[in-house]
């Protein structure tokens, strides 16, 4: 089996250290905790047309594609993805990708790749520390302090790339649910 411990690319060149991150707030960890949830922008680029047009997501928009859910984050949302680039798929254990890209293993990946979807469109700004539930139906932990924010065991990167249907967070890690 998987596990996140797998995965430790950091991609250093994706963009400045995020700054002026809020400070966490603790709360009830069971509720997803985001503070005045901002709307998407409207027309322009969706979610996949932004991946597929950048050369950090590559593996991603195969991804998507592999599982059928490209339609899906073309919808109309909104979404907010903690999207994995090219080097962080590039982390997983050797032929992990190959075998989940599989037609056979679908089920894993649409698992995999929709526990890094929250319904809603989340900017950084509406971050706060605690349990986020995924549209894959488990939670996700986020963490908030002044050096950053960390999703699981992953690294935000970038953040507040807006789309038409929701946002993208880059993460430096492929997060994977708990029993994988």
């Amino acid at each position: 089996m998987l596990t996140e411990t797998h995965m430790s690319a950091m991609v250093d060149d994706m963009s400045e250290p995020m700054m002026d991150t809020p400070e966490p707030m603790m709360d009830d960890m069971s509720e997803p905790m985001m503070d005045d949830m901002s709307e998407p922008m409207v027309g322009g680029p969706t979610i996949v047309d932004i991946a597929v047009s950048s050369e950090s997501f590559q593996t991603l928009t195969a991804a998507l594609d592999a599982a059928d859910l490209v339609t899906t984050l073309q919808g109309e949302g909104p979404f907010t993805v903690f999207a994995p680039t090219d080097e962080a798929f590039a982390a997983l254990p050797p032929g992990t990708l190959d075998a989940l890209l599989l037609p056979e293993n679908r089920d894993i990946l649409v698992s995999i790749l929709t526990y890094h979807v929250v319904p809603g469109n989340v900017m950084s700004t509406d971050l706060v520390s605690g349990a986020v539930t995924t549209a894959e139906g488990r939670p996700i932990m986020v963490e908030v302090s002044e050096s950053g924010v960390m999703v699981n065991n992953a690294s935000v990167v970038m953040a507040d790339i807006e789309a038409s249907n929701g946002v993208i967070h880059v993460i430096d890690q492929v997060i994977l649910p708990p029993d994988m």
